[in-house]
């Protein structure tokens, strides 16, 4: 119980020291939405005046009065989930355009950081088993030559490839312009197509770190003497590998898991931008770009909210699993 007490206080904590930061950093970027505007204006050679900047101040809905007011009212804004309206997006309301955009980074990056664990720990568990072996060293430095591509470049590279050179898949976007999104056959085949390539760009990356945090967890589990107790019992190589060393050195890929699928909320900028991904990474790409201070607020606190729900579900999981943990 003490236990969870402090788990408890140490999450509300946190909390609020993160929706502090959400709050004060944007604040701290040069320029301001109107500044963005209004260069946007200058750049189509527009004149701007000092009225066009009032009147793009009152649309915006900028904010006003002191840091301190302001504060309390992002606050009570928070209590009662009212995000405000996106300068990027204002016939939506920010909560309106992150809906819009989550169901496709979930489906994305969450089923992508799966499939990439999945994969990645059973070659990790076969790696480590078959350490010093051939095998081990196809895996090894399979994983290695892999880990060295930025997600951004690999992006590129199969966009070029795939899409331009060989035109196998759509160039950019979740779905072909003209479609609409709805749950029908032709839009999820359209949908599953469009996702392929960014989809193989994440699970391409992020794979080598599950195999060798599992192979490395795996050699040292496999040093344990109920391991050789077990191997002297005679039972056999599968059991031993599967059931004694992959079921023990499986517990700090778990929590690994874990903070994966809390990061899995804030999408890849780096990839969504890359393939025009209609998701949260490359919303909050524009968010940046454009100073979008309530989108971004809100965006910067789901990924925080949800990241830290994960860690303290995480905490108590792992507390569970092991009880030395508690003390």
């Amino acid at each position: 119980m003490r236990f969870v007490v402090r788990r408890v206080t140490s999450f509300v904590v946190t909390l609020w020291a993160a929706i502090t930061l959400n709050f004060v950093l944007p604040r701290l970027m040069p320029g301001s939405p109107v500044d963005a505007a209004l260069a946007k204006l200058a750049a189509a050679g527009i004149p701007v005046t000092n009225a066009q900047r009032r009147a793009i101040e009152i649309q915006l809905g900028t904010p006003h009065g002191s840091p301190v007011s302001q504060y309390w009212e992002y606050l009570d804004n928070i209590a009662h989930l009212r995000f405000g309206r996106s300068y990027t997006f204002p016939t939506e309301t920010v909560a309106q355009t992150i809906g819009d955009a989550l169901p496709w980074t979930l489906a994305l990056v969450g089923a992508t950081t799966v499939i990439a664990f999945v994969i990645g720990t059973l070659l990790g568990v076969y790696a480590g088993w078959r350490r010093a072996t051939v095998a081990d060293s196809s895996v090894t430095i399979g994983a290695t030559f892999f880990a060295a591509f930025p997600p951004f470049w690999l992006g590129l590279l199969l966009l070029y490839a795939l899409a331009y050179r060989l035109n196998w898949f759509p160039i950019k976007g979740g779905y072909s312009s003209g479609n609409t999104p709805e749950l029908s056959l032709s839009f999820l085949s359209d949908a599953l197509q469009h996702s392929v390539l960014p989809a193989l760009t994440l699970a391409i990356t992020s794979l080598s770190g599950w195999v060798f945090g599992m192979r490395n967890n795996m050699i040292n589990t496999l040093g344990e003497d109920y391991v050789t107790f077990a191997e002297a019992n005679g039972l056999s190589s599968r059991t031993i590998a599967l059931r004694y060393a992959a079921r023990n050195a499986l517990l700090p890929n778990v929590t690994a898991f874990g903070l994966s699928l809390g990061a899995v909320v804030g999408g890849s900028v780096l990839v969504e931008g890359v393939f025009s991904y209609p998701g949260l990474g490359n919303l909050l790409y524009i968010a940046v770009s454009n100073h979008d201070f309530p989108l971004m607020q809100a965006l910067f606190l789901v990924i925080t909210v949800s990241m830290l729900t994960v860690i303290f579900v995480v905490d108590l999981l792992y507390a569970r699993l092991d009880p030395r943990v508690r003390r």
